[in-house]
């Protein structure tokens, strides 16, 4: 009874081995079916073979290959190795599972559109339109923190290509006569400043010599103003004009400091205005002698494309800029010296100083002829009466509204012809970055920018034309 179990062990054990070998040999016999079936299927679709398999090598170096009628043995060594080292063929990967589609009553998903695609045509416009805009803003910003920083020097410069503008025809009308360029200019330049220099030490002599005068007219003028405002209907009292002069001087004693630094400031004004003085007589000096050779340096800093289109761009706005000067001081020259012939028969001192301020302050758009009617009739309210000073309100203007309407359409023409919206924005605009000097610069910088993007605009037009393609028949018609 003892060997029964030994017996049933070594049965199990040898059964357990012969399952074994069958599994090996179905593995086998699996591997090899699977190549022949791959041999025999040729090379794949797509144009690639399949790889030889060669056998491992033999002992001599070279692939297992056996000669014909040899045994599996000898061409193969590892098959004499024991079963368990043998390796069953690696298992395929498993097929994807099967995603069955979504029942009928789900809902259709969409598929997401582009972000782009999905902003609209007017916003993705206004967003293009709104970043460039942004960048001329702070190119502009820039700009006129640049020249707020170097005011004067830009105020000089400019006020100098304006005396340019009215002195550079006599410059060409001398060369023309066969005077040489250097002595047409310094001829041009001397007499144009002495002329402004006579003017204005005339009106300094005038108001000089008649202070005296004026003073007193205007202490009598201020009695007189106050025995009209008691007498008047407005029941003024004495008491209230005695208040108000009260007011006044304890006004004046309270800001005596300011006063002071106003006139310090005062000083400090009359300093800059010498100093651009002489900054712009230098300008207009070498404007009048290197005109041409300025311009063409300036050309040399745009692009080459672009200098064709500027060149003519050049000579146009200068043109726009001397009628401007010209039409200007004519202008001016009429209003001051009918103005001054009313005043000079109304009998109201200072006539031709008055009639002097009205010709500078003409040159400021709008403002100088408010201003410089207004100052005429308080004169002529303070040293005169009532009466005077209507009538040299209606003689100011009849001849403002001549100027307005018959004057600079006729004179000007159409040469700076500007809409009065852009005058009366440009003039703010110059008064608020500059002051005085850009109301006065304001109007014939927008003349010649309107005149530069006019032709600007209508060269751009006119090269497109020239190069696109002659109109004619399509081919294959007659004619073509």
């Amino acid at each position: 009874m003892s060997r029964l179990p030994r017996w049933v062990g070594s049965a199990g054990a040898g059964l357990t081995r012969l399952a074994r070998r069958l599994e090996e040999r179905s593995a086998e016999a699996e591997g090899a079916s699977a190549s022949g079936a791959a041999a025999s299927s040729g090379p794949e679709p797509d144009g690639t073979a399949e790889p030889v398999r060669t056998s491992p090598p033999n002992r001599s170096g070279r692939p297992g290959t056996a000669p014909a009628g040899a045994p599996a043995s000898a061409a193969d060594p590892a098959a004499e190795e024991p079963s368990s080292a043998a390796r069953p063929a690696p298992a395929e990967d498993p097929a994807p599972e099967h995603v069955p589609p979504p029942p009928g009553y789900a809902p259709a998903v969409p598929a997401r559109p582009d972000p782009v695609a999905a902003v609209p045509w007017g916003v993705r416009v206004a967003a293009e339109v709104g970043w460039r805009l942004l960048i001329l803003a702070g190119t502009l910003w820039v700009l006129m923190r640049v020249i707020s920083a170097v005011r004067l020097v830009v105020l000089a410069f400019v006020a100098g290509l304006l005396i340019t503008a009215l002195l550079q025809p006599t410059v060409a009308w001398l060369k023309r006569r066969g005077v040489p360029r250097g002595l047409a200019t310094a001829m041009t330049f001397i007499s144009g400043f002495v002329v402004m220099g006579l003017v204005g030490w005339f009106v300094v002599w005038q108001v000089t010599d008649n202070l005296d005068d004026l003073s007193r007219q205007v202490q009598q003028g201020i009695k007189d103003l106050k025995h009209w405002l008691l007498t008047s209907p407005f029941h003024v009292t004495e008491n209230q004009i005695n208040n108000i002069a009260d007011n006044l001087s304890t006004a004046i004693g309270a800001n005596t400091k300011d006063i002071t630094s106003a006139g310090i400031e005062g000083v400090q004004v009359i300093l800059e205005v010498l100093t651009g003085i002489l900054l712009a007589m230098f300008s207009t000096l070498f404007l009048l002698y290197d005109g041409p050779r300025i311009w063409e340096w300036l050309l040399k800093l745009f692009p080459a494309a672009a200098r064709e289109g500027v060149a003519g761009a050049g000579p146009r706005a200068w043109a726009t800029l001397t009628a401007y000067v010209r039409g200007t001081v004519i202008v001016a020259l009429i209003d001051a010296i009918f103005i001054g012939i009313g005043l000079f028969f109304l009998k109201v001192p200072l006539a031709v100083p008055l009639a002097v301020f009205i010709f500078l302050f003409a040159f400021i758009p709008l403002v100088g002829a408010v201003v410089s009617g207004a100052l005429a009739v308080v004169v002529a309210l303070v040293t005169k009466d009532v009466f005077t000073a209507l009538m040299v309100l209606i003689v100011v203007l009849a001849v403002q509204q001549i100027e307005g309407h018959i004057l600079q359409p006729f004179i000007l023409g159409r040469a700076v012809r500007v809409h009065p919206l852009a005058v009366v924005l440009s003039v703010a605009a110059g008064s608020l970055v500059a002051g005085i000097g850009g109301a006065v610069v304001a109007v014939p910088l927008a003349a010649v920018t309107n005149t530069v993007v006019g032709y600007l605009r209508a060269y751009a037009r006119d090269r497109a034309l020239a190069a696109a393609p002659p109109e004619g028949p399509p081919p294959g018609e007659p004619g073509s």
